[in-house]
């Protein structure tokens, strides 16, 4: 009987490292992808390249976006696509923005919800969307001015919009 309680020592040893590491290697993934609720294996490597990025940390998943209009709720949603060189070149000046105003703009990624784009009727991004009631009310399509173009908005003009309706009753500031 000694023999045989020695030889499952190792085996038991052995069992619980692996079950160890196969735990760790599920809470990395888990809370790596909580973003998207999809493991980072069905992200798009654009997308994969914006998680640890905290521009891109207010995101909104489809479900949740389809709670809020049901709830007819007041509210600013930012559609972009990790691979848009327009999107990358706002994001990063349009959230210091918002927090300044502090705005609740919440972040939808056609590029991992393409379905979206006929679903909420979207040609371009970025596109600034605010909701009143759950519904449409006003956008803007497009990004900020970049040198050498003739089109896109100044950051004034973006304030501007969510000064407009960041303060209406029920409004999305925070």
């Amino acid at each position: 009987m000694k023999k045989k309680s020695k030889m499952n020592k190792p085996i038991i040893f052995i069992g619980i490292i692996v079950v160890l590491f196969a735990l760790i290697f599920v809470l990395n993934n888990s809370n790596k992808n909580a973003l998207y609720g999809k493991s980072s294996s069905d992200l798009n490597p654009a997308t994969r390249e914006l998680l640890d990025d905290p521009n891109y940390q207010n995101i909104i998943l489809p479900g949740d976006l389809a709670d809020m209009k049901k709830n007819k709720e007041d509210f600013f949603v930012y559609f972009f696509s990790s691979d848009c060189s327009h999107c990358r070149f706002t994001t990063p000046q349009l959230t210091p923005l918002v927090k300044e105003l502090g705005v609740d703009m919440k972040m939808f990624n056609l590029l991992e919800f393409r379905e979206y784009f006929g679903k909420e009727n979207i040609e371009f991004t970025p596109t600034l969307v605010y909701f009143k009631d759950g519904v449409q009310a006003e956008r803007l399509v497009g990004g900020l001015k970049e040198e050498g173009t003739d089109s896109g908005y100044s950051l004034d003009d973006f304030k501007a919009f969510f000064e407009k309706y960041k303060t209406s009753e029920g409004g999305s500031a925070k």
